[in-house]
């Protein structure tokens, strides 16, 4: 799959689920041989000729001012994720071709791990945009590895498509699983030519259906904050809020935290979570 190939899928999808009463447009007679808009009537919408935005949709984005993007994003109504979508390819696009190498793994300082580690009352881990798994804190482990069992996954989407036991470990498989595939089409365009992160998703595609059709529909979405539907042997279910919060001195670095309601159900698992943490650790002392 080629840069060229990501913006004209991205752009038709985008296209497609636009109906023209959706922009009071008058549909007309006659079979509509698209779904959604036609190319032109996109091209109206943004203000563009057709043949500036038939080459977009072929995959060229190069020289695209930003005030075009801005008009294309506002004809196509994307909202804020889907908007920075197309301007990391568009910026892709101007870069020109650049061969795909990997990335130095990004060394976790020693600072970030104190402050996981610290945070005794929170399940709270670190990744980058490949969901690379590079630290937890304990709460964290329990969390997603309840008693240690198992290995702890050194990248999350791997563990989700191609574990068999993902679908019943993971209280909210779907949910997980479409996050993480719009998390990994937001990375794949802020860093195209990222080699390991093109390699994981070769990977993916050729191990699960399900990736290859959450993939081919180019959601994209920003995972800044949420709720988190979470299952223990111990404690039973729970959901948990999270904030992911982008650590500003380790590029492409997230720290994601959790944390529960006052007096709530949710809390009281945490609680519990805490005292299932404190009785392992004391067993190790012993």
């Amino acid at each position: 799959m080629t840069l060229k190939d990501d913006v004209h899928e991205f752009l038709e999808s985008r296209r497609a689920r636009i109906t023209p009463a959706m922009v009071g447009m008058p549909v007309g007679g006659g079979l509509r041989r698209v779904p959604g808009l036609r190319r032109e009537e996109v091209a109206m919408l943004a203000g563009v000729s057709v043949d500036y935005y038939n080459r977009f949709e072929r995959g060229n984005l190069a020289g695209a001012s930003e005030a075009v993007l801005e008009s294309l994003a506002r004809a196509l109504r994307l909202d804020d994720a889907e908007r920075q979508h197309l301007f990391d390819l568009a910026r892709a696009a101007n870069q020109g071709p650049v061969p795909r190498r990997r990335r130095p793994a990004t060394p976790l300082r020693s600072g970030v791990q104190q402050l996981l580690d610290g945070m005794t009352g929170i399940p709270a881990f670190v990744r980058n945009g490949r969901m690379d798994v590079l630290a937890m804190n304990d709460l964290a482990r329990e969390l997603y590895h309840p008693g240690g069992d198992a290995p702890e996954p050194t990248n999350y989407a791997r563990y989700l498509f191609l574990d068999a036991a993902a679908h019943e470990e993971t209280a909210d498989w779907d949910g997980m699983a479409t996050d993480t595939v719009a998390i990994l089409r937001q990375e794949s365009g802020r860093a195209p030519h990222d080699g390991d992160l093109a390699a994981l998703i070769a990977e993916l595609s050729a191990g699960s259906a399900e990736f290859r059709a959450m993939w081919a529909s180019h959601e994209v979405r920003f995972h800044r904050n949420g709720v988190k539907h979470f299952t223990h042997p111990a404690i039973g279910q729970f959901d948990l809020s999270f904030e992911a919060m982008e650590l500003p001195g380790d590029d492409g670095l997230t720290l994601i935290a959790y944390s529960a309601e006052q007096q709530s159900r949710s809390h009281d698992a945490l609680a519990l979570l805490s005292s299932v943490v404190a009785t392992a650790r004391e067993d190790q002392r012993r």
